[in-house]
């Protein structure tokens, strides 16, 4: 089985491709921001990676250019990274939790739009 944990310029140009639909690496390079572009090649060399991890396909060619899609969906990668997040905190959602509040990054208004949404949830049950 592959690796399919991406890296944070992965998940950039996959932010790019779920934002763009198919397209082609140069229309992904010029769609990231122009103060920090990476060159086409680094571009290229990090889509054939994806494709590589079987996280994007190339669904076609046009003239010269290869065109490319995501194969995993925005929920699927951020459920890994999640997965990936709470395995360096013990599996433990509380130790995150109490992370971000000690950082504050976790603010009181965003505990209460969690707690809503629990219940919400537990009302659909």
């Amino acid at each position: 089985m592959r690796n399919r944990r991406v890296t944070r310029f992965e998940l950039q140009l996959m932010e790019k491709l779920w934002d763009l639909g198919p397209c082609s690496v140069r229309e992904i390079q010029e769609a990231l921001p122009e103060e920090h572009r990476p060159a086409y090649t680094t571009v290229q060399t990090m889509i054939y990676r994806l494709e590589q991890k079987e996280a994007v396909r190339r669904v076609k060619k046009v003239g010269n250019a290869h065109v490319f899609e995501a194969v995993l969906t925005r929920m699927a990668v951020r459920k890994r990274l999640v997965a990936d997040l709470l395995d360096m905190f013990g599996g433990s959602p509380a130790s995150v939790m109490s992370h971000l509040v000690e950082t504050g990054q976790l603010t009181l208004a965003d505990i209460r739009a969690v707690e809503k949404e629990l219940a919400r949830r537990e009302r659909k049950k």
